[in-house]
């Protein structure tokens, strides 16, 4: 059975006002009517526990390498951390919603990517540099909601830093099916045509997902 997992990375988790969550919502009704036999999981980083790397996770890190025993407290990180792992490798589609937060990824999705950015589970290093091992066809897209917009030749768009550490990172473990949909706009734009555009681009996906 194929596994789509969605990682949705928006503070507010649900929100009828948020661009990405709207274009998520229609991203996902029209993949599960079309794929029926899918299994669609959601993972929401800010009301579930998304470990981040701090004085106990390094602690535990230390800990296993040199084979003391753990703290109850760090036997809890790394298991959620593991849990976490074994979700993103049991996918091969994956759909990130998140708002642009100064030009990069919102914080909870940055400790999302360092709990599944693991030596030995989805790279390795080799004696010519890494080399990413989820090389089986696996897939990304990002719907990314935001004020300004980032696809005009100026300033605004060399800074826009989200874009760029996602699709450098998925390439990293060896993903390179990668795209992004951006609701972008919001401040100048009518909102009715930003979520047309959008929707039309997430039924583009969608559609391309459903023949592979």
């Amino acid at each position: 059975m194929e596994r789509v997992l969605v990682i949705n990375a928006h503070p507010r988790v649900r929100s009828e006002k948020s661009l990405s969550l709207q274009v998520l919502e229609h991203f996902v009704s029209k993949y599960a009517a079309q794929n029926p036999a899918s299994l669609i999981e959601q993972i929401d980083l800010y009301r579930e526990d998304v470990p981040a790397i701090d004085a106990s996770l390094l602690n535990g890190w230390e800990k296993l390498e040199s084979g003391e025993p753990l703290t109850e407290g760090e036997e809890r990180v790394m298991g959620r951390m593991a849990e976490i792992l074994q979700q993103f490798k049991g996918a091969s589609k994956y759909v990130i919603a998140m708002p642009l937060h100064n030009f990069n990824i919102p914080s909870k999705l940055k400790d999302y990517m360092d709990n599944i950015i693991v030596p030995k589970e989805t790279f390795r290093y080799t004696e010519s540099g890494s080399e990413g091992l989820l090389t089986d066809g696996r897939s990304v897209v990002v719907i990314q909601g935001s004020d300004g917009i980032y696809t005009e030749n100026d300033g605004y768009r060399e800074v826009e830093y989200s874009h760029k550490y996602l699709k450098s990172m998925f390439e990293f473990l060896g993903i390179t099916d990668y795209e992004i949909i951006r609701a972008q706009g919001r401040a100048m734009l009518d909102v009715k045509d930003i979520l047309d555009t959008s929707r039309l681009a997430a039924a583009e996906v969608v559609e391309r997902w459903s023949s592979k």
